[in-house]
């Protein structure tokens, strides 16, 4: 496993696996860290085992910020319009329910096939059933890396480097599907504030 990436992503859920499409869209190589043993466990429990992959109407009034201007321009730049369009070129039926969600017809299985054929088709790569012993802001202005970030590859300590670092480790809810309070964690090491509602 080579030890430098562009992104280092942590959570395997779907905010992780649509960040890690992205960038790697864009030529950077990504890796995603997996506290559970499974990806996207999150994903498939969903919408009662179907997914409410999107709604037609995503307005930025239904998001909360500090900020209430914040999530316009991500908005425009990526519609339910292009998410359906994925959907649909994977062949995945889906069905229209009230408040205008989609669901899949079949199963949840299907979005999280898609996201991780996405990820393949890029070359993302994954680690799960890992944990994370520290991350370290880089303070060495002749590196052109950021972060130092040491997890447990097969029971062994393995310390990578990036450039760039996402923490999408959800929230406490449901531990039994990786939830944990990591990401609170990291945010009050690395000072950020945290909103929660």
């Amino acid at each position: 496993m080579k030890e430098h990436f562009d992104l280092v992503i942590l959570g395997a859920g779907a905010a992780g696996l649509m960040c890690a499409i992205t960038a790697a869209k864009r030529g950077r190589s990504v890796l995603i860290l997996e506290k559970s043993n499974k990806i996207g466990k999150k994903i498939l429990m969903s919408g009662g085992g179907r997914c409410n992959f999107t709604n037609l109407f995503v307005e930025p009034e239904q998001f909360i910020s500090e900020n209430p201007h914040f999530c316009k321009s991500a908005l425009k730049a990526y519609t339910p319009e292009d998410f359906i369009s994925l959907v649909e070129s994977y062949e995945i039926e889906y069905v229209e329910k009230k408040h205008h969600q989609l669901f899949c017809k079949g199963s949840s299985k299907e979005i999280l096939n898609m996201l991780i054929a996405e990820c393949k088709k890029f070359n993302v790569g994954f680690v799960t059933d890992t944990d994370v012993r520290s991350v370290q802001e880089l303070t060495d202005e002749g590196s052109s890396f950021n972060y130092q970030i040491i997890f447990d590859l097969n029971e062994i300590g393995t310390r990578i480097f990036s450039k760039s670092l996402v923490v999408a480790t959800g929230a406490l809810s449901i531990p039994t599907l990786g939830g944990s309070g990591f990401g609170y964690e990291l945010a009050k090491q690395f000072k950020l504030p945290l909103v929660i509602r």
